[in-house]
């Protein structure tokens, strides 16, 4: 698992940042940008769907970004990135052939052993696609280890629906179940309008043998656990990926302090039954 446990008292190799080159860049829509990054030396380390990196813009600064692409791409990390700031925005302005500096992988990554057996409901809000896209990708290279598997995916406008072809060859593939819903619809949309909670009424649920993974903004997060819990899914059984102001990695800096926990380190997939009081608190 890469340096999930690397901690503040040991620092590791994931603590230093890496040079690695841009080499292919794709823009998904306005201000969302995927690279994929090659180390400029040596290998890329392994890393859990659902971990994320430290990606360094030379002379701006470092964020954390999760890891969008397939773990069994030895070669690259993927990463899909929206310009919302200086950081952000210098890493989504990389050209092909620029340099970045990466630190990672950090945190624990979705359940993906304790899933195994289980049907799988996946649910999406926005950019969270992004981090669950490792996790769908190795459900699909590993498919005969799971049940039934479900994608919900909603975003505000068509024009911001994040690896759309994908989607739609992911809805092509016989054992899964994909559906896709927008805020706003516009001409062109034929599909279900609406938030992402209102289509997991659609969905065959197990209640007793499900483990379902939701990453998105906290409002539908939070919208989807009520939804979930109405038709009878034990909170064990539900991951959310929390990825609140995370800027250390190791648990120093205390930006991504969540009461006793840090997300960067104890998460940023953290299981709803251990956090459900606290993300009942506004501010925390």
């Amino acid at each position: 698992m890469g340096n999930a446990n690397v901690t503040a008292d040991a620092p590791g190799p994931g603590q230093t940042p890496q040079r690695y080159d841009v080499v292919r860049r794709q823009r998904e829509f306005a201000n969302t940008v995927t690279l994929a990054l090659k180390p400029h030396a040596g290998v890329r380390p392994t890393f859990t769907p659902g971990q994320f990196n430290m990606l360094y813009a030379f002379g701006v600064g470092e964020a954390a970004v999760s890891v969008s692409g397939d773990p069994a791409d030895a070669n690259t990390f993927i990463h899909t990135i929206r310009d919302v700031g200086a950081v952000s925005g210098a890493l989504a302005r990389l050209a092909v052939g620029a340099s970045v500096g990466v630190r990672g992988p950090f945190g624990r990554g979705w359940p993906m052993q304790a899933a195994i057996g289980t049907d799988v409901l996946i649910i999406a809000g926005g950019l969270g696609l992004a981090p669950l896209r490792p996790a769908i990708l190795d459900i699909f290279a590993h498919r005969r280890r799971y049940g039934r598997v479900s994608i919900l995916f909603g975003c505000r406008h068509p024009k911001e629906m994040l690896f759309c072809r994908e989607l739609r060859r992911w809805s092509r593939r016989v054992n899964v179940d994909v559906q896709v819903t927008v805020d706003h619809a516009d001409i062109g949309w034929h599909a279900h309008v609406g938030v992402v909670p209102t289509l997991i009424a659609r969905v065959a649920l197990d209640t007793r043998a499900t483990t379902v993974f939701v990453c998105g903004p906290e409002v539908m997060m939070r919208f989807s656990i009520n939804a979930l819990q109405d038709r009878g899914l034990p909170a064990r059984r539900i991951y959310l990926s929390m990825e609140r102001n995370m800027k250390c990695a190791i648990g120093l800096c205390g930006h991504c302090q969540f009461a006793s926990a840090f997300v960067c380190k104890d998460g940023p997939v953290m299981c709803y039954e251990k956090i459900a009081d606290m993300l009942a608190v506004p501010e925390i």
